[in-house]
């Protein structure tokens, strides 16, 4: 096991997670509900359930694509939605 490699991945998503529209979200829910354990559990499945997700997608495209084009790829997208939500936040 790369311990280096798993604790730089803990960090990186834990940075990225804060304030997140899912943190938020669970902050809510916890606000408006006495069972935190439920949420706790709910919420820890599906970040658990998406990070498979992208850990067996990633695998696999990897395969096909080089990496390179993959963070391109990547890039593109965060840039583009970030115009469309500037975009969007100015009709509002």
């Amino acid at each position: 096991m790369d311990f280096k490699l798993m604790l730089t991945t803990f960090a990186l998503v834990f940075m990225a997670e804060l304030g997140d529209k899912t943190q938020l979200a669970v902050f809510c829910l916890s606000a408006e509900n006495n069972s935190k354990v439920s949420l706790f559990i709910g919420s820890v499945c599906a970040l658990s359930l998406s990070s498979l997700l992208a850990v067996v997608f990633g695998d696999a495209i990897s395969r096909v694509l080089p990496a390179n084009y993959i963070k391109i790829g990547a890039g593109t997208f965060f840039i583009l939605v970030g115009v469309w939500t500037l975009l969007s936040a100015n009709r509002l």
